[in-house]
């Protein structure tokens, strides 16, 4: 992402320095050397704190949070509500605005689910604006995640509704001259802040208005951009947005829906069952209100308290810092793919809007075999279509491989990937 703070990004040695904090990163590889890991967008790694956290809250205050009234229950509620909190403040919002999840695909697919309940009338009148059924639209784009376009498939095709999307300029950033898709009878767009596959970063801006323009709600997915550039809510403009611990330095098992409390107050609720209730009679249930409406069953508190380690990590470090320095490893894993014989970039060529997300797909090698050749020399890359089949096939691709950064990568691994690339050919016999 292009960013005038280039004089902020981390040093050489400090890079260096919070490399200690990840113990991962310090595992040899296959060929005898240190992993180099550029699969950051599957799954990012963890420093020793958010590790700690999460096997303090087990060894010393484990319990069941919002029940008895015993100390280990008080302090485990209120490591739960403080790591809300925590969450709600790195994200511009509040903390009444932070829905539990266990991932940011059910956090998407419980919006779907709302939309859905409340076109089949639960929710009365205030629920009204989020019913949809035939006539209306939901909209999302070319670039998604299998996870933010096939619950609004399922969606239209529950409701009658019809989906619609946004499509692609030919490098894969979202081609506004589509927007028109955006209709008055659009009743909601989702769509991604940055794409898993070609690190373009959305026109949020353009697209909120043209969804504001006819009423339309928005959600944002924001799994790709938030570990990695500051975010704002409110700023950005959207009705809600979804967010993953694992991608951010957190543990995995919990991730986060954040809605305007006004939304989630007119939302009907989903998962129902311990929780989530105000009164039961055998008749009917009364909610309550948001967020733990929306929290039924056991949550992760654990998971929850570690991933709140992590955010306290990567603010810490501070996000601009973090943008500032992914994006000079941006331009050097740019520079190795577009100067590889027989390799196709998949994506915008610069780092204008663009994050150190780097999908290729090598001439006459399938994305597998590139990805064990790579292995073999401790490199370690995402390989296959990256559920976003879609997408690829826009690229003219079934798969590809996929180099992505964190702010622990350096510039000497991005050298070492290079040469390594650079020889993924010759060894399958090609040139």
């Amino acid at each position: 992402m292009t960013t005038d703070r280039l004089t902020k990004a981390l040093s050489a040695q400090e890079v260096e320095d919070l490399r200690t904090q990840f113990p991962i990163l310090g595992r040899i590889g296959r060929d005898g050397k240190p992993i180099i890991y550029l699969d950051s967008s599957a799954t990012s790694q963890k420093p020793v704190r958010v590790i700690e956290a999460e096997a303090e809250f087990y060894r010393f205050h484990n319990a069941a949070v919002n029940r008895g009234t015993h100390m280990l229950g008080d302090e485990s509620t209120g490591a739960f509500e403080a790591a809300r909190e925590t969450v709600a403040n790195f994200v511009g919002a509040d903390a009444r605005e932070i829905v539990w999840t266990k991932n940011a695909t059910e956090a998407i697919n419980l919006v779907a689910y709302a939309m859905s309940n409340a076109a089949a009338g639960m929710g009365g009148t205030q629920a009204q604006r989020f019913r949809v059924g035939p006539g209306d639209k939901i909209v999302a784009t070319r670039a998604e995640h299998h996870a933010n376009l096939l619950p609004w498939q399922e969606l239209a095709a529950r409701t009658g509704a019809e989906f619609a999307f946004l499509d692609l300029l030919p490098d894969g950033r979202i081609d506004l001259e589509t927007l028109n898709v955006i209709d008055e009878r659009t009743k909601l767009v989702a769509f991604t802040h940055a794409s898993n596959v070609t690190g373009a970063v959305s026109p949020v801006e353009q697209i909120v208005a043209a969804a504001r323009h006819v009423g339309a709600l928005v959600l944002l997915d924001t799994c790709q951009s938030s570990a990695h550039m500051p975010i704002n809510v409110r700023e950005l403009g959207v009705d809600f947005a979804v967010f993953s611990s694992h991608k951010m330095l957190g543990p995995t098992g919990v991730g986060a829906l954040w809605g305007r409390y006004e939304l989630l107050e007119a939302m009907p609720p989903v998962l129902v069952g311990g929780s989530v209730i105000a009164n039961v009679t055998m008749e009917k249930s009364i909610y309550l209100p948001p967020p733990n409406r929306f929290e039924a069953g056991s949550q992760p508190v654990a998971q929850a308290v570690g991933w709140a380690a992590a955010l306290d990590f990567l603010s810490e470090v501070g996000m601009d810092r973090i943008a500032a320095h992914e994006e000079q490893i941006t331009a050097a894993l740019l520079d190795v793919v577009k100067n590889a014989d027989g390799v196709q970039l998949l994506g915008p060529a610069d780092t204008k809007n663009r994050l150190a997300v780097v999908a290729f797909a090598v001439e006459g090698v399938h994305p597998h075999d590139v990805g064990q050749y790579l292995d073999s020399e401790s490199v370690a890359v995402r390989v296959g279509h990256h559920c976003a089949i879609p997408l690829h096939k826009f690229f003219g691709v079934r798969s590809s491989n996929r180099a992505s950064a964190a702010l622990t990568t350096t510039l000497d691994e991005v050298h070492r990937f290079g040469e390594a690339l650079s020889r993924v050919r010759g060894f399958f016999g090609g040139v």
